[in-house]
């Protein structure tokens, strides 16, 4: 009955930036990164799997997983990062599903999946009614890369090659957002187009139905109480 926005970019474009816009607003987001780190800490299934496959040298002292040690090992290994992937999406995938049930209950009109590799995996666009990307030049993508992360110029652009390229994920998202100039540019583009989820009448009439439904089941089990109690 609501409706599903995927939101991705590149490595360094900027993308926690119209995620903190979207937050100010008031929109359900949910994160992939935060449930990745989530769903791979001590004692889970994941983190098991993890060890077994990669070994104890990607640990740190307390147990968790090095995720620097880990990146080191998955961007220059493309089989290892699938032999990851494999055991972390499904995972991620059933903790995302919760929380898009919480806000489903909610009420909410549309819940934003922040994914970034939305458009590597492609497994998951057919779910979303609409996919945003953000975007900014690659002479910027990669200036913020490595003043960010303090790589050299070599190792910024291996990262920047592990994903598909921006200008290739443009083509794929509907709405895209330019992150390429100044922060109040990028929060007008993003509030813009807030107002037109927000205003879709996309699935409006099954919200319609539902909430009939709702009503009549609550009514329904409210009967029955009161029968089984008297």
């Amino acid at each position: 009955t609501m409706f599903l926005v995927g939101l991705s970019g590149g490595i360094a474009s900027g993308k926690s930036t119209v995620v903190a816009v979207l937050q100010e607003v008031g929109c359900a987001v949910i994160d992939a990164d935060v449930i990745a780190r989530e769903v791979v800490q001590p004692h889970s299934k994941a983190h098991r799997h993890i060890v077994r496959c990669f070994g104890t040298e990607i640990l740190s002292e307390n147990g968790e997983i090095n995720r620097e040690a880990l990146g080191n090992i998955i961007f220059s290994q493309p089989e290892k990062r699938q032999l990851l992937n494999c055991i972390t999406h499904p995972e991620i995938q059933k903790e995302m599903l919760k929380q898009i049930l919480k806000y489903f209950l909610l009420g909410y009109r549309y819940v934003i999946l922040d994914i970034p590799l939305l458009f590597e995996t492609n497994r998951l666009t057919k779910f979303m009614k609409y996919t945003i990307l953000v975007y900014c030049d690659p002479p910027t993508q990669l200036s913020r890369l490595m003043k960010r992360n303090g790589l050299s110029q070599a190792q910024a652009e291996a990262r920047i090659a592990s994903q598909l390229p921006l200008d290739e994920k443009r083509k794929l998202a509907t709405h895209v957002i330019d992150n390429s100039g100044d922060w109040e540019s990028t929060r007008q583009q993003v509030l813009r187009l807030h107002a037109r989820l927000e205003d879709s009448l996309d699935f409006l009439w099954a919200r319609l139905v539902l909430g009939t439904a709702v009503v009549g089941f609550g009514g329904l089990v409210y009967l029955l109480l009161r029968h089984f109690s008297s």
